[in-house]
């Protein structure tokens, strides 16, 4: 019995110990791989497809402006004011599921950042759990600059596309600096689901999301530099404004 507890209380310390070192580590290093990247290389060899990986580290500076806005105002227009855990979005989620309408989420960015570099796809409880203890780490230990310059590196958006760059030269033909407002809307408006979604040869439907998109970058004037203040208490609708 002692050496059960012994080994558990060494894993533990092992589990802890290199979690939190791992996140502290990417607060100041950039993300070149992730879980999703190895898994869809993966699926490539299983299918039988050639190996099509793109992915370029650029730091948020070089990104472009309109980027941020577009995808707080279609994945979370209160990343600036929660802590991780959108509570107001996850009551109405719960709600409207309850109702049996279609089914809403109610993730972060925040928690997408989590799941994008040290997890695996799927929505099982346990997963849940990983996600919900990553999302703490993070908001802990790094900047909300930090998260979406992580978040905009790292997620999917398209097939073998992985952060602003990669899409940026791959579906637009110039680099994720110079991005237009309106290429920032319709890459937004891909991103529930990249794989289905082409912000290369856009839909009707996507482009009535890029429209809706637009219309609600409005409501959010930039996305703040490293240092600089914004204020939670001048919202109008959830939606962050400046002071």
């Amino acid at each position: 019995m002692k050496l059960f507890k012994r080994i558990v209380k060494w894993i533990l310390i092992a589990f802890f110990g290199s979690t939190i070192l791992a996140v502290v580590l990417y607060r100041f290093f950039p993300v070149y791989v992730t879980p999703l990247m190895i898994i869809r290389l993966a699926d490539q060899v299983v299918d039988g497809r050639s190996l099509a990986m793109h992915h370029e580290w650029k730091s948020l500076d070089k990104i472009s402006q309109h980027l941020p806005v577009a995808v707080m105002a279609s994945e979370d227009q209160r990343f600036l004011l929660h802590h991780g855990f959108d509570l107001d979005a996850i009551s109405k989620a719960v709600e409207n599921n309850k109702k049996g309408g279609r089914r809403h989420g109610a993730s972060t960015i925040t928690q997408q950042t989590a799941k994008n570099v040290f997890l695996w796809p799927g929505r099982s409880w346990t997963r849940k759990g990983f996600e919900a203890y990553f999302t703490f780490l993070i908001e802990l230990f790094w900047s909300k600059q930090r998260i979406m310059e992580v978040y905009l590196n790292s997620i999917e958006m398209g097939d073998g596309i992985y952060g602003a760059e990669a899409v940026a030269k791959h579906h637009f033909a110039k680099s994720a600096a110079v991005l237009t407002r309106s290429d920032c809307a319709l890459i937004a408006a891909t991103l529930p689901n990249p794989l289905k979604f082409d912000s290369s040869n856009p839909s009707s439907y996507m482009l009535k999301r890029r429209r809706q998109i637009e219309q609600q970058m409005k409501f959010i004037p930039s996305f703040p530099k490293e240092g600089q203040d914004y204020n939670p208490n001048t919202t109008s609708g959830g939606i962050y404004h400046r002071k």
